[in-house]
Formats: C-alpha cells, structure tokens, sequence
C-alpha cells in the first residue's frame, strides 16, 4: 500500500475530513455518551469496529451490487455488524452496555459508517477501504475520547472512572484524581456541557486550521519578498 494512501487516510479521517468535528456526523451518541472518558472510548472503539468491518465487506462484495438496491445493502450489512457488536458487548461488558443503552444500536443510523460506504469503500479495494474505515473510526473515536475526558475532569474531577468496567477489576486502579473537588461542575455533565464541549474542540480546530494557513501563506510569500531587491539591484 502506498505511503501517500496512508498519508491522505490519516490526514482526512484524523484531522481534514474528521466525522465529528468537521462533518459534524453522528452527534448524537457523540453528546448523549461523552459523559466519562470510558463511555466515549467504548462507543468509539464499538463504531471503529463497524466501520471498519463494513467497509471491508462493501469493497470486497461492491461488483455483485446491483446500484438500484445498494443503499439497503448498505444498510443491511451496517445493522448486521452492529447487531454482532451489541450481542458480544451484552455478553462480556454488560454493565457497560447498559450504560450506554440505545446509543449502541443507534450506530446503525450514524451517517458516517453509511457516507464512508458510499464513497469510499465501494469504489475501492478492501485494503484501501478497511486504511479509511481505520482512520475515519480513529477521527471519531479521538473527538469521543477528548470530549468524555475534558467532561469528566471537570464534572468529577477524575478520569478513567468506573474503567473496572472495561478491562476488569484492575481498572479501578487506573483512576486519576485531576482536579482537587469533589462535586465538580455539574454544567458539564448535562447535555448543555456537552454542545459547549463539542464547540470549545471546533474553535480550537478552526484556531489550528487558521494558524497553520497563515504559516504556509507567509512560507509561499518569503521566496517572493526575499528575491526583490536582488531583482532590483541587477
């Protein structure tokens, strides 16, 4: 696979083309889950798993797809995979998939395991296809993560709480007390918190996306500046 592949996957799914902070697709479970880090990380890795999965299937099955029906086949492999991912999460992380309720099935509506399917994975092959669920899931699962972490550190005042829940008993070890109070900002626990959350993370990508753009343009116009008054001594 060719390393600029690799490069164009990771910068679209982790940064240019981020499902959540720039498509802005599946904000659902992404404010109604965030409430913790482990919350957000489990979700995550559970739509990571599906769109990786899916996408491999659609570019491996796309040309015995008839077009006229390919939406529904979509769909019907998506709500398949994430039935299996519901099943094996009731089965080893029960207390956790009660936590996280309807969210779980509800992956099946998330806009970008169907966008991806669409427009990537049945016009490529599956090594191209499971590079970009890969990345598209890890663009998804990161705004998760940093979303559940900052509401948890400033709601409890810890992270990786209730982490027991995951990894098993040893996890109650990993709690970290970050912040001194006890009863935390309860704003940022609430659905209020989380809308706010999620536009602190967009400012602070557009203040990047800016600053990085001001950068190039004073590197192109450097050479330019640099060159005149040689152009004008001779």
């Amino acid at each position: 696979m060719r390393p600029e592949l690799w490069r164009n996957r990771a910068r679209e799914g982790l940064w240019t083309g981020n499902p959540g902070l720039v498509q802005l697709l599946g904000l659902c479970p992404l404010l109604a889950v965030s409430g913790t880090l482990i919350n957000g990380l489990t979700l995550g890795l559970a739509t990571l798993l599906v769109l990786m999965a899916s996408s491999v299937t659609v570019s491996v099955i796309r040309h015995r797809i008839p077009p006229e029906i390919r939406i529904a086949v979509f769909v019907l492999i998506i709500a398949s995979l994430v039935t299996t991912v519901e099943l094996l999460m009731s089965a080893w992380f029960h207390e956790l998939y009660l936590i996280l309720g309807i969210f779980v099935p509800l992956i099946v509506t998330n806009c970008a395991i169907l966008g991806r399917a669409e427009a990537f994975a049945s016009r490529n092959p599956p090594g191209a296809a499971a590079l970009d669920g890969m990345m598209m899931g890890l663009g998804f699962l990161l705004v998760l993560v940093t979303l559940g972490g900052l509401r948890e550190a400033l709601g409890h005042g810890t992270l990786l709480r209730q982490a027991d829940l995951l990894v098993g008993a040893w996890g109650r070890h990993l709690e970290l007390q970050v912040m001194p109070f006890e009863d935390g900002l309860l704003l940022a626990l609430l659905p209020p918190g989380a809308f706010i959350g999620l536009g602190l993370l967009l400012a602070l990508k557009n203040l990047i996306d800016t600053k990085l753009e001001l950068r190039k343009a004073r590197r192109a116009t450097t050479p330019s500046t640099s060159a005149g008054p040689l152009t004008a001594q001779r």
